[in-house]
């Protein structure tokens, strides 16, 4: 599918981020095993953030003891330039982080929870060990059926997951990537950023969220929600320094999501009272249909 993508810089973040690696499943697996135990986190943060009737599987219930890497949303009202609030910002090694296969390769591997035994020989996992629960959970989250309003799909490589965005956004339109930007590195995940300015917000009439899952190679759980969404881009400065171009989704109408979501205990909020936002990793993607030009937006 051939699809111009006008904005080179976002063009050759998306590459550099989704690069093909050509080796087999078994010369990867050596190298891939820190890197899938470092990602179980973003089964807890693309679980919390993509399923709004479902506690995510490692969260603390109490209010005042929530997992740091939880730590992402806000109302809308806080989306104010001078605000300042603790965000969670995982730091990948792109390095060594899992890569997508080339869809020949990827289509050749099962992918179905039914093979996992197969699969845990193939990159030579023991069956007990931590990068076997991490795939089991990808794969049963990959399995599950998506939410009311949801349609979902687990992408194994980029031919799949464009495929997927075109199906959700239309055939004729082009899809734009956005994906959070940090300008300093930094080995700090969770400290206290400050908004200083809105940068633009995005019409996003149809948005399709991709969210990365540990696996051995790069897998990304792809979804799309009928209720209405608004979606920014922030720019932040953290306590020591790191400064962020983020991106930011807020969920207009969260009336039906159950009460025990995680962003409700973080907010300290209920079901349907007020839109909630949340920040995206950076190795997560935002795709919309992309327009001419983006208002700025007056907060």
């Amino acid at each position: 599918m051939g699809i111009n993508f006008t904005s080179w810089i976002l063009f050759i973040y998306l590459v550099f981020i989704l690069c093909f690696d050509g080796g087999r499943a078994r010369e990867l697996a050596g190298t891939e095993n820190k890197s899938l135990e470092i990602l179980e986190d973003d089964l807890t943060e693309a679980h919390a953030m993509d399923h709004p009737n479902k506690q995510p599987h490692n969260s603390n219930h109490s209010h005042d003891h929530i997992d740091p890497s939880l730590i992402v949303f806000f109302t809308l009202k806080d989306l104010k330039v001078g605000k300042r609030m603790a965000i969670h910002f995982p730091k990948r090694d792109r390095a060594t982080s899992p890569k997508l296969w080339p869809r020949e390769e990827a289509d050749a591997v099962p992918f179905s929870s039914n093979q996992l035994p197969y699969l845990l020989k193939l990159f030579s996992f023991s069956p007990h060990s931590s990068q076997a629960i991490a795939m089991e959970n990808t794969l049963r989250e990959c399995e599950s059926k998506p939410i009311k309003g949801e349609v979902k799909f687990c992408a194994t490589s980029l031919e799949s997951m464009l495929d997927f965005t075109q199906s959700i956004l239309g055939m004729t339109s082009e899809p734009q990537v956005l994906a959070t930007l940090h300008q300093a590195k930094s080995s700090v995940t969770f400290q206290n950023y400050t908004i200083l300015e809105t940068l633009m917000e995005i019409p996003a009439p149809k948005m399709v969220a991709c969210h990365t899952m540990p696996y051995p190679y790069a897998v990304f759980y792809c979804h799309s929600q009928n209720s209405g969404n608004r979606v920014y881009r922030v720019s932040l400065a953290g306590e020591n320094g790191d400064r962020v171009d983020a991106m930011v989704v807020c969920h207009l109408d969260t009336s039906q999501w159950a009460p025990t979501h995680v962003s409700f205990q973080v907010l300290k909020i209920t079901p349907g009272t007020s839109p909630v936002c949340h920040f995206f990793p950076a190795d997560h993607l935002i795709w919309v249909p992309k327009l001419h030009a983006y208002g700025s937006s007056s907060m």
